[in-house]
């Protein structure tokens, strides 16, 4: 089992920034692909950004591509999500997710709030 918690979620306005982190327990943290998604009211939870074991690959969803970036510390065990430029379509819960294969990913944390004022 690996155990996820999200934070560093809050309120800010539109073009401001935030980070998010995740810190990651229970299993050796170094062995995981890590992502993150968010999921708006009313819509369904979408792909954010994933980073490979070994920081060595990240992907990015067109809709943050040039704003977000997804990083890690294996030392620390945190995967983070530094958000630059945000926009209100920003707005979600979002939530980090931790996996073995490829773009699957078995477990997920609790989720932190973004919120994006215009």
């Amino acid at each position: 089992q690996v155990q996820l918690v999200e934070s560093g979620g809050g309120l800010v306005q539109t073009g401001g920034s935030l980070r998010l982190s995740c810190a990651a327990s229970g299993r050796t943290f170094s062995n995981y692909n890590m992502g993150w998604f968010r999921q708006a009211p009313g819509k369904e939870r979408e792909f954010v950004a994933r980073i490979s074991r070994g920081a060595a690959t990240t992907y990015y969803a067109n809709s943050v591509k040039g704003r977000f970036t997804i990083s890690r510390d294996n030392a620390k065990n945190t995967v983070y999500l530094q958000m630059n430029s945000l926009k209100p379509e920003d707005t979600a819960v979002y939530y980090c997710a931790a996996g073995t294969i490829t773009f699957k990913y078995d477990y997920w944390g609790q989720g932190t709030q973004v919120t994006v004022s215009s």
